[in-house]
């Protein structure tokens, strides 16, 4: 089963409560790097510490909610190795495993209803990478994440 780190700024509190019960009943094993609160607080902070357990390994797969999931993906796109997008619709929450393989899924609490909020997650922690093609990409994105001219 897949672990699933989460994280939230204040803006992203209660969805990020909400996706944690949902995923827990799911059976998955859930880390939480908080807030634990709505009391205003800096999102690249959660991002850094949800980053970090995925580049340990101690995770699978990461889960960031802000209030509209654009900050949150800018922090956490800033770390090697991590693919984090902003989703707002299933088709791209599924497509974004499926062909960038990513492992971060961002979403805006400010923006989505919390029905929509876990059917993304749903599709996003279920949807596996489909390699082949999408692999010398993937290669492409890690060279210029490494300085590398292309």
């Amino acid at each position: 089963m897949k672990r699933i780190v989460l994280g939230a700024d204040h803006g992203g509190y209660e969805l990020k409560n909400t996706i944690k019960a949902h995923l827990q009943s799911r059976g998955f094993e859930v880390y939480d790097v908080g807030t634990n609160s709505a009391e205003s607080c800096d999102y690249p902070i959660f991002a850094s510490h949800l980053c970090q357990k995925l580049q340990k390994g101690e995770a699978d797969l990461g889960i960031l909610v802000c209030g509209t999931g654009i900050g949150m993906s800018m922090a956490a796109n800033k770390h090697r190795g991590i693919r984090a997008a902003c989703c707002s619709d299933t088709f791209s929450a599924r497509l974004t495993r499926l062909h960038n393989n990513a492992n971060v899924l961002c979403l805006g609490a400010r923006v989505l209803g919390a029905g929509l909020a876990l059917d993304l997650v749903n599709e996003f922690v279920d949807a596996e990478f489909e390699g082949d093609r999408h692999v010398k990409r993937l290669s492409l994105i890690e060279d210029i994440e490494n300085g590398k001219a292309l």
